[in-house]
């Protein structure tokens, strides 16, 4: 490796450490709330002001993300989904690993405080905290309900987006996050069943490891019935119109067609197939809130 090459391969390491592709849904998610909190087209401050809130979210969640690389650096380099972040491969050590996550908070809690606004600051501060304490040191170790539980945590961005453009949280930005915290545990578990020796390998009491294959793909069949429900409340409290309720009705359906079928008739390839929609029905579900807000 040449000396040229070397500070482009650290930042390749770090940034691996921020889990790029959950932060680009978690920030789209943020961005969706701070849309939907601004009546009509933004202005231009607003949409600074959205910009701001938005690099100040990916910074705190670039944060725990590396956090949660450091602590689980033994049980990542078991499962062969995780074998290769550099933490888990040795290539970033526990002090710089740290030092990174710290920086990251410390600067996005700064650009959310003065920037934005003291309340998103401590929404963030606390999601932060959510996450990479409660969640990933205390409860995935402890309960086969922690990705339950700490789907609190993955489901506050639309309530930090709100909270960003308004002040405040409002119910709106509540609904959001019933939708995805409901949404988390069929979308995971799905992925924990084609995984299923990774995590039981890991030590780590995964729903499909401590209660098996079957009991676990009813779950996801009966969480994806009460996302149905929660995913038409926009509607019925007049957050959006015509257009998301026809795409919310399409999108839950299909995930509960792959619900069914899994738990009909189970195989690997099906739960993959489950886990790819579950991404692009929170996806165009939110989409669909988007282009809703504007047609409305």
């Amino acid at each position: 490796m040449s000396l040229a090459s070397l500070p482009l391969t650290r930042l390749r390491q770090f940034n691996a450490l921020t889990k790029p592709r959950v932060i680009q849904l978690i920030v789209f998610c943020a961005l969706i709330g701070m849309v939907l909190a601004v009546p009509g087209v933004p202005s231009g401050p607003e949409l600074e002001l959205g910009l701001l809130a938005c690099l100040g979210i990916w910074f705190v969640s670039g944060a725990a993300a590396a956090f949660n690389c450091l602590v689980e650096k033994g049980i990542d380099s078991r499962m062969k989904r995780t074998s290769w972040r550099p933490t888990a491969k040795g290539e970033l050590s526990d002090v710089e690993t740290l030092l990174f996550s710290a920086l990251m908070c410390a600067i996005g809690s700064a650009i959310l405080y003065v920037w934005v606004n003291p309340l998103t600051m401590w929404l963030t501060f606390a999601t932060f905290v959510g996450y990479a304490v409660i969640y990933t040191v205390i409860l995935k170790p402890l309960t086969p309900q922690n990705i339950v539980i700490g789907g609190a945590s993955g489901a506050m961005p639309p309530v930090l987006g709100w909270a960003a453009m308004t002040g405040e949280v409002g119910p709106e930005s509540l609904i959001l996050f019933l939708i995805i915290f409901l949404w988390t545990p069929p979308h995971f578990w799905a992925l924990a069943l084609y995984r299923v020796e990774d995590y039981r390998k890991s030590g780590l009491p995964m729903l499909p490891v401590t209660h098996g294959n079957e009991f676990t793909r009813l779950q996801i069949l009966l969480y994806t019935f009460v996302l149905f429900a929660a995913c038409l409340m926009p509607f019925i409290y007049r957050m959006s119109g015509w257009f998301y309720l026809v795409s919310a009705v399409i999108l839950s359906l299909g995930f509960c067609g792959y619900a069914w079928a899994l738990w009909r008739n189970y195989s690997d390839e099906l739960a993959r197939k489950t886990f790819r929609f579950s991404l692009i029905h929170l996806s165009l579900l939110f989409a669909a809130l988007l282009m809703d807000h504007y047609l409305w």
